[in-house]
């Protein structure tokens, strides 16, 4: 419950990068925030942070449960004719076509209660395979090069704070500047080496940036590993005695010598070999990865590549230095360790592992067969609903993939299409508003739990307000609907403190081991990093993962064998230019709680495209014009910005916003055969301008 004095020290509702924050207030209207003195903001917050009390008294912020009529309208129900309409609607579908009938959608932002229960709901209430998460759109092919890599899969393996003592930081794919502002504080004293088709504000404070054209940044991290053999910055002692598999991706390097990387990417031979220089001469150097990597049909094989970059150069699993993913959203690291992924179960077990299973249904207390195997991966399953033999009920919490799914259209029709949709949101997002059930839960403010951060430290989320009086926790939810379809009460806790002590046996010997962290831990102040145990001495936690040993069992990583193919669709006559996506610092994600924000709005009020004045005059269009950027599979309008530091062949539109500003209406959902994540980055567009 609020604590009396009315003052609380939580964290962000916004990014991975989870800045400690301090919220003061009585009533919802008068909250304010403040930075707190925490080691990865250090009093320092961006401009969402700041303004991240106003979500909470959005004017349309979701304060009852809906249910649409026969009229087609959404009207105002009581909770028990809500939760009814649910299970009643569940409970036919299932019947009628198979518990695989039955799926749900999850989000990167859940608490890892929330995210532990809905596994659980999915897996047991509902007897589904399908369920997945849109963590799948962010983080999935870091996670599967991770595991491939390391053995292990926690986005930084050592705490923010070591950047500070960089030298170097290559950032490939990250425009932190603008995505997680505070961290760059971290990054001050190095020299940065910024890999982004666009001259990003990050990229504006790069000591080298290299601008590859859309889609080949496998190739060049397959050119800077060739530079790093040939050039003698292997570390041979590091790669012999820590790692495996050198010698088969040396020989595939050695195809990309530096004029064939130059004719793929763009990027001269000097700017490469400089780039290896820089971190191979350097005391202390990371390697870095975002989405502008990992968001590709070779999304797990380039962050694989970059991966190997580093251990080629000696850097993960040392003292200063190594390699790290950027996770994006606020639970990014605990939404996928805690069984909302459609292959995994809690603690980063494998659904298809015997061992895996055993454990958890033993926590569970029912029969290993009764857990289904995997289902269906987040577009996959977006894309079979009410297909012949695909979902006809789904249940979203956290998620708003009428924005952020690809090729968005055909997402919103197959959504339209079943036979029951029921999302639970504070405020009516775009996939609220097509549902019929909505149900309003519980906000950052107002509820208790967990998050884990990028750097996989597990942080305790404290309520400052009740929430109004006919909302209700996600948990809450989950319990009411288990209940009416025949579980047992008990199996399903409504506190969290409760949820998360069986998280703490789930995960109890799994790869992501939460059992030695306790709520009073946490609140005495405590860092706690993942793996944590439950030892007869409080385990201290692992700020910092390899320093002697990596996760496979031999203890060594390996290098992965990859090479460059392209992006799924090059440009050609009709579609002649490439359109990258992306964030910009206003806004959040599908932009459902910033566009709520006035300052935020303001601030970026619709969508818009970059565009280098040379290709604008190509295209007839004019800076402050709107423009329709259409691919083969639809298109979007948006403000025309001249951008010259754009390269000529690319396009860039953030992925922010509703309606007819949805960028995801023409990206491609061709996907990672790895990881599932589709090819948002790169898109053959073309441009026409619009009358205003």
């Amino acid at each position: 419950m609020p604590d009396a004095l009315a003052v609380t020290r939580t964290h962000c509702p916004y990014c991975a990068l989870q800045c400690g924050t301090r919220i003061t207030g009585r009533r919802a209207e008068a909250v304010t925030v403040e930075p707190a003195d925490f080691p990865v903001n250090r009093g320092r917050l961006c401009q969402k942070g700041w303004t991240a009390q106003e979500v909470l008294t959005a004017p349309d912020r979701l304060t009852t449960p809906l249910v649409r009529g026969r009229d087609g309208r959404l009207l105002t129900a009581s909770w028990g004719s809500a939760l009814d309409t649910v299970a009643d609607g569940l409970d036919r579908v299932r019947a009628r076509y198979g518990p695989d009938a039955l799926a749900v959608f999850g989000g990167g932002g859940l608490t890892n209660e929330k995210a532990y229960l809905l596994g659980k709901f999915a897996r047991l209430a509902l007897g589904t395979s399908n369920i997945d998460y849109n963590g799948r759109f962010c983080m999935s092919s870091a996670a599967a090069a991770g595991n491939d890599a390391f053995g292990v899969d926690r986005g930084l393996p050592f705490p923010v704070t070591d950047l500070a003592r960089a030298q170097t930081v290559l950032l490939a794919g990250a425009n932190v500047a603008e995505t997680m502002p505070p961290l760059m504080q971290h990054l001050d004293k190095a020299r940065l080496v910024v890999v982004d088709p666009r001259h990003s504000a990050t990229a504006r404070r790069a000591a080298l940036h290299l601008q590859p054209a859309p889609g080949t940044d496998l190739a060049l991290a397959l050119g800077l590993l060739h530079l790093a053999i040939t050039d003698g910055w292997v570390d041979k002692t590091y790669v012999d005695q820590r790692t495996r598999g050198f010698e088969t991706i040396a020989a595939r390097a050695a195809a990309w010598w530096p004029e064939r990387t130059e004719a793929v990417t763009g990027i001269s031979t000097h700017a490469q070999r400089t780039a290896v220089r820089l971190l191979a001469e350097s005391r202390d150097s990371y390697i870095l990865t975002g989405r502008g990597v990992e968001q590709h049909r070779q999304g797990t094989a380039t962050a694989a590549a970059f991966i190997n970059l580093a251990l080629a150069l000696g850097l993960p699993g040392t003292p200063g230095g190594g390699y790290g993913c950027l996770t994006g959203q606020g639970n990014g690291q605990g939404g996928r360790e805690h069984g909302q992924k459609t292959d995994q179960l809690p603690g980063y077990r494998l659904l298809t592992d015997p061992a895996d299973r055993a454990h958890v249904a033993g926590v569970w207390g029912v029969p290993p067969d009764r857990l289904p195997g995997p289902g269906l991966r987040a577009y996959e399953l977006l894309d079979a609903l009410g297909e012949e033999h695909g979902p006809r009920a789904l249940l979203v919490l956290g998620s708003n993939p009428v924005v952020s799914a690809p090729h968005a259209a055909r997402i919103a029709a197959r959504l339209a299409s079943l036979d029951l949709l029921v999302v639970a949101d504070f405020v009516p997002s775009e996939t609220a508003r097509a549902a019929d059930v909505v149900l309003p839960v519980t906000q950052w403010a107002e509820e208790e739990g967990t998050l884990t951060s990028l750097e996989g430290r597990v942080l305790r989320r404290r309520a400052l307000l009740s929430p109004p009086p006919l909302v209700r926790s996600d948990l809450e939810i989950l319990h009411g609907i288990a209940v009416r379809l025949g579980e047992p009460a008990e199996h399903y806790p409504t506190e969290p403190r409760e949820v998360f002590e069986e998280l703490r046996a789930a995960s109890r010997g799994g790869r992501a081991d939460y059992s030695g962290i306790t709520y009073d831990r946490l609140d005495a102040g405590e860092a706690l990093y993942w793996p944590c145990p439950d030892t007869d001495t409080p385990h201290p936690g692992t700020p910092r993962l390899f320093l002697d040993t990596f996760a496979h069992p031999d203890g060594r990583a390996r290098f992965a064998d990859v090479e460059h193919d392209g992006p799924a669709e090059d440009t050609d006559a009709e579609y002649p230019v490439h359109a990258t996506t992306g964030r910009i610092l206003a806004h959040y994600q599908s932009g459902a709680q910033t566009r709520r924000v006035t300052e935020l709005a303001a601030v970026a009020s619709e969508a818009f495209v970059e565009v280098h004045p040379d290709t604008a005059a190509r295209h007839g269009l004019a800076d402050g014009a709107l423009a329709r950027v259409t691919s083969a599979r639809g298109g979007m309008t948006a403000r025309v910005r001249l951008d010259p530091t754009l390269r000529p062949d690319t396009v860039f539109v953030p992925f922010h916003f509703g309606g007819d500003g949805r960028a995801n209406l023409f990206t491609n959902p061709a996907l990672d055969p790895r990881s599932g994540m589709p090819e948002f980055k790169v898109s053959a567009v073309r441009l026409d301008p619009l009358p205003e």
